[in-house]
């Protein structure tokens, strides 16, 4: 350490945690047919004067919850306790997913955000109110939030998530978290359509020809042993599906 000066360097002006949080919300539009199903997420309104008077950074912009790093946590606590501290929700599984520091990144000066994400179902949601440093807290559809004039560099930050939740629920199987635990494939179908346009995907006859074979789902079957169908989004009666225990990481739908 004797070699080490430290006035030789010059350090960060501040260290963040952002908290990127995508939902998917259902709208049944017609009885007989299956829901239709929307990416969302959760966005806090900026303050336009911060708790000593002042007026606030960024200022009545929409923004993905997250503040300051204090000396005694890591990034990924720090993003857990703003998201309570903003907005009130708590309790989700978070992963981060990168690191921005482009110089001039946010007009306070020097600082460095560590960015984490989470796609959660709604109910996980349903706390949500507005508060420290956010006079508002709303749910967005990503079409909206494109829009919006976003604060710092945080539309790089959601255009970043979006790309590793579209690629986290394709390859492993998230999507169980937005099903019942008896689905069809039309129900599969449409939260997966949610994140992407792969034409694997969107193609009917493909998807429903090439889905049941996934080793990660299994046909429903009754007492009689014969398959379990359900008319609830058609008239014609579909096949239920359920997740099985395999834990098909890196697998891809279709």
């Amino acid at each position: 350490m004797n070699n080490y000066d430290s006035s030789k360097y010059r350090t960060p002006d501040g260290y963040t945690a952002d908290m990127a949080v995508f939902t998917i919300l259902s709208e049944k539009k017609e009885e007989k047919a299956p829901p239709d199903m929307t990416l969302h997420m959760m966005l806090i309104q900026r303050a336009e004067i911060d708790s000593e008077g002042n007026p606030n950074f960024e200022g009545g912009k929409w923004a993905i919850p997250g503040g300051f790093i204090q000396p005694d946590e890591t990034g990924i606590q720090a993003a857990a306790r703003e998201l309570v501290e903003e907005t009130g929700v708590e309790g989700l599984h978070i992963r981060h997913f990168g690191v921005y520091d482009t110089p001039g990144r946010d007009p306070r000066g020097w600082i460095i955000s560590n960015a984490f994400y989470a796609i959660v179902p709604e109910s996980a949601l349903a706390s949500r109110r507005a508060a420290d440093d956010a006079v508002d807290v709303r749910l967005f559809s990503i079409e909206d939030v494109l829009t919006l004039d976003l604060a710092f560099d945080h539309r790089d930050i959601i255009k970043d998530a979006l790309s590793m939740i579209r690629s986290e629920m394709i390859r492993t199987t998230t999507a169980r978290n937005f099903l019942p635990e008896e689905f069809t494939l039309s129900e599969l179908q449409r939260v997966l359509l949610t994140v992407t346009n792969d034409p694997k995907i969107a193609s009917d006859p493909v998807f429903f020809t090439r889905a049941p074979k996934l080793p990660f789902i299994e046909l429903v079957l009754d007492e009689s042993g014969q398959p379990k169908k359900t008319t609830r989004h058609s008239y014609r009666p579909s096949r239920l599906y359920t997740f099985n225990e395999i834990d098909m990481i890196e697998s891809i739908y279709g």
